[in-house]
């Protein structure tokens, strides 16, 4: 008589477990921070030591590795002298950085410049402080993403859902979703029709990369 409450009782357990709703599915890793670079200065200098030489160095080999990257060259400085004289000394380094990295075979309609002037202290300082930390420029290499024709994946998931849909509401997520895509509005109406044809099993149209 034990044995089998036993057995019933080891069974319902098993069912229990059975009916379990499986674990959550781990959430994908983040992407990777974009490769950054520091080259350093001398102060009021916006020429190039050796040492910078090299770093831009890699920073292209970073950039030729990476598919449709573009660089960022951001100058800073110190808190010394005027801020109007910072900020264009700073762009004066960001624009040496750019040159450098064109003569390491980057094209110079990928790279963009950017004066920062006294702001973005790495160490901070009170004002009129020779610090060499801060006399910098960051080198940033960012892969862009795949673009595609909003406008024509809008109009083609429209176009899924009337070939494939038996019931046309006149109002409703989809039929509102349909005006989005027609006003011009793809973020509001992608969405929203790609959810009605996976829900409904229809297989999305392909995007058309531009």
């Amino acid at each position: 008589m034990l044995k089998s409450l036993f057995a019933v009782i080891a069974a319902a357990l098993l069912l229990g477990a059975c009916d379990e709703p499986p674990p959550p599915a781990a959430a994908p890793p983040p992407p990777p921070a974009p490769p950054t670079f520091m080259v350093f200065f001398d102060w009021d200098r916006s020429n190039l030591s050796p040492q910078a030489l090299s770093t831009i160095q890699q920073a292209a080999t970073a950039y030729k590795t990476r598919g449709g990257a573009r660089v960022t060259a951001t100058g800073h400085t110190d808190t010394s002298g005027p801020e109007a004289y910072n900020m264009a000394l700073s762009l004066r380094r960001a624009n040496t950085v750019k040159d450098a990295l064109v003569k390491e075979g980057v094209p110079a309609t990928a790279i963009t410049t950017v004066g920062r002037g006294e702001a973005g202290l790495l160490v901070q300082t009170g004002d009129g402080v020779r610090e060499p930390q801060n006399r910098r420029v960051e080198i940033v290499v960012v892969v862009q993403m795949a673009a595609y024709d909003k406008a024509a994946y809008c109009s083609d998931l429209a176009a899924s859902w009337r070939k494939t849909s038996t019931a046309s509401p006149a109002q409703g997520p989809v039929p509102e979703a349909i005006a989005n895509c027609t006003a011009g509005k793809y973020d509001l109406g992608i969405p929203v029709l790609e959810k009605a044809l996976t829900d409904s099993k229809v297989q999305l149209p392909a995007k058309k990369m531009i």
